[in-house]
């Protein structure tokens, strides 16, 4: 059972530690927000989507999405529209405006399910990494597994909302948010053209 919760935090570490929109939106929020607890429900929406996500890949989606053929050209062709429109908007966001438009409690989490489940590398490597790597396991060795990979993905969601939060605190002229912005859209597009390849790939 140590074995698997090992595998189960290794596997977790690996797939949520690289620089993704989730990512991105969680720690703009911990930014954004003057208190830290106001961030919580953009964490607790990305948490329990992965929650949900890690849950389906081990009870056996991950057999049924890797086996038909179309699901990966077109959850990789919405993902590249979904991203490229979400790049442009942080590029325009300046201090000022991040500052007025705090979104409401139901946008906050409205726009963190977006980010989460339209993501198509949460998708896909959650399905194919988490899923696969499941089914080496059976009963209570699995369940050990799944908490495992869960419990890496609540902590480091907090973590980042508040890595977030103590960078607005050290940045009180405001320019280093406008060029977090900056670096944020270009990571986003990048992530954006690379998936543009991987679909050329599959096509």
């Amino acid at each position: 059972m140590i074995e698997a919760v090992i595998h189960g935090v290794i596997l977790a570490f690996g797939l949520i530690l690289p620089l993704g929109v989730q990512n991105i939106f969680v720690f703009n929020q911990g930014v954004l927000h003057p208190r830290l607890r106001s961030a919580l429900p953009v964490v607790l929406t990305a948490a329990l989507c992965d929650t949900l996500l890690i849950g389906a890949a081990v009870g056996g989606v991950s057999l049924i999405v890797l086996s038909v053929a179309w699901i990966t050209p077109v959850v990789y062709g919405a993902g590249i529209l979904f991203l490229t429109y979400m790049g442009w908007k942080i590029w325009q966001a300046t201090p000022a405006m991040n500052e007025q438009k705090i979104r409401s409690i139901k946008g906050q989490v409205g726009y963190a399910l977006s980010v989460s489940l339209l993501n198509p590398h949460a998708l896909l490597d959650t399905v194919g990494v988490i899923g696969t790597g499941s089914l080496q396991y059976s009963g209570g060795t699995r369940l050990a597994f799944t908490v495992a990979t869960i419990t890496v993905s609540w902590i480091w969601f907090l973590g980042l909302a508040a890595a977030g939060h103590l960078f607005r605190q050290a940045d009180a002229s405001g320019k280093a948010v406008r060029l977090l912005n900056i670096i944020s859209a270009l990571l986003i597009w990048g992530i954006a053209g690379y998936m543009v390849l991987q679909l050329w790939r599959i096509l």
